[in-house]
């Protein structure tokens, strides 16, 4: 019996060699590579996060909601009416931003930060279609059809302010849910692009409150 168990231990039984550290480095450093590839691909493609800074999307979303937008669904169309979109800034609707630290620019690059000099609003008009306030009732006109808004609260009306503008092919036409403090489309009409946003500077769709926790929120797709 002796004999046996001692040669169980010679054939299978030994201790496994112990890694030095130069192999634990390099397996971590392997590891974390991976990640941040694998996070900048994600936010490339997929899903990237976001935060709210302001009231101009109360009460859907609020200020400092951070916000997760998928892009898949605009892979093969353009945002439509009632969507939420992140867009890049069109020109000069944010005004000068706070410059970013190295580290806080190396984390947006791969998604790990929510990105600035965007906006979130929701689409209202797409390209060729007319948007005009208001009809008698108080109701936003979309090429002469009144627009149900049922995101917007009870009694808030859709615009102070009397509108009308043709969206040209390829652009949305966007207002804030906050409609008394909104800086959206309305308000820009006398900019270079009149207050459209270009599709091709739209991030994706907001799908998802996802801090903090007592926000969290499921905005679908």
């Amino acid at each position: 019996m002796a004999a046996e168990t001692s040669s169980s231990r010679t054939q299978g039984g030994s201790r496994p060699r112990r890694r030095g550290p130069v192999a634990v480095l390099t397996e971590t450093a392997v590891l974390v590579v991976i990640a941040v590839v694998l996070a900048a691909l994600i936010k490339a493609f997929l899903v990237q996060a976001f935060y709210v800074p302001s009231q101009s999307m109360a009460p859907t979303l609020a200020p400092n909601d951070r916000i997760l937008v998928e892009k898949p669904s605009y892979w093969a169309g353009d945002p439509d009416h009632g969507d939420i979109v992140v867009f890049a800034d069109p020109g000069g609707w944010l005004g000068q931003l706070p410059e970013q630290t190295t580290a806080q620019k190396a984390l947006s690059a791969i998604g790990l930060l929510p990105t600035g000099g965007h906006l979130v609003k929701r689409v209202i008009a797409t390209g060729g279609e007319t948007i005009a306030c208001c009809d008698p009732d108080g109701r936003l006109l979309r090429d002469g059809v009144p627009v149900d808004e049922p995101y917007l609260p009870a009694g808030t009306r859709p615009s102070a302010i009397e509108f009308r503008a043709t969206v040209p092919e390829g652009y949305l036409w966007v207002m804030g849910d906050n409609r008394s403090d909104s800086e959206d489309s309305r308000f820009h009409q006398d900019d270079p692009g009149q207050g459209f946003v270009p599709v091709d500077s739209v991030v994706g769709n907001t799908f998802v409150i996802v801090w903090p926790v007592k926000r969290w929120d499921w905005l679908g797709f």
